[in-house]
């Protein structure tokens, strides 16, 4: 599996409005897109900053989204992004998972 590390700042008045643009506007378009296994994403609130990890089947499944859809996510985040996000990228499988229950749950092993 493969990872990318989404991380921005958003304008201070958009923070509440981030999970409903996710949910209605970026997940439909990640959804789509082939390889894409989940996105996890994480707000903190106090510091205005998020950070989303999408997950992808391989590296070659995110550099392909890389080059077609994810200016349309950055355009929908512009709405609510202050400057520009921080992407880093990375082999899953080069790290020993400690814990997840998404891990667990595709190999069939519970929640």
């Amino acid at each position: 599996m493969f990872a990318r590390l989404v991380t921005f700042r958003l304008k201070p008045e958009a923070v509440s409005r981030l999970p409903r643009l996710i949910e209605y506007e970026i997940l439909p378009i990640l959804r789509i897109q082939r390889g894409f296994r989940d996105l996890v994403t994480l707000v903190n609130h106090e510091k205005s900053q998020a950070i989303g990890i999408s997950i992808w089947n391989n590296k070659a499944n995110a550099e392909a989204y890389n080059q077609t859809s994810y200016a349309e996510v950055l355009k929908a985040l512009s709405l609510v992004m202050d400057g520009s996000p921080a992407v880093e990228t990375l082999e899953v499988g080069a790290f020993d998972i400690a814990n997840s229950t998404f891990y667990n749950k595709a190999l069939g092993k519970g929640a």
